[in-house]
């Protein structure tokens, strides 16, 4: 039996949310290892003038632990 765990994550891109998305994995397994998965469960983004300037995700990412 596997025990997992979920931490919430905050992330933001000038490109995109996927790169918002995988930022946010990539520092998190800095020091979490075991990523199992990856749970978008806000999008947002900043607008400056017309265009979008910011790109940011609320992510939830499952973990396992040993």
């Amino acid at each position: 039996m596997a025990v997992l765990k979920v931490i919430e994550v905050l992330s933001n891109s000038k490109e995109s949310w996927e790169d918002a998305t995988q930022k946010a994995v990539t520092q998190a397994s800095k020091s979490v290892k075991n990523i199992r998965s990856v749970y978008v469960q806000e999008q947002s983004a900043i607008v400056d003038g017309d265009k979008v300037s910011e790109y940011r995700v609320n992510l939830k990412i499952t973990f396992e632990v040993n």
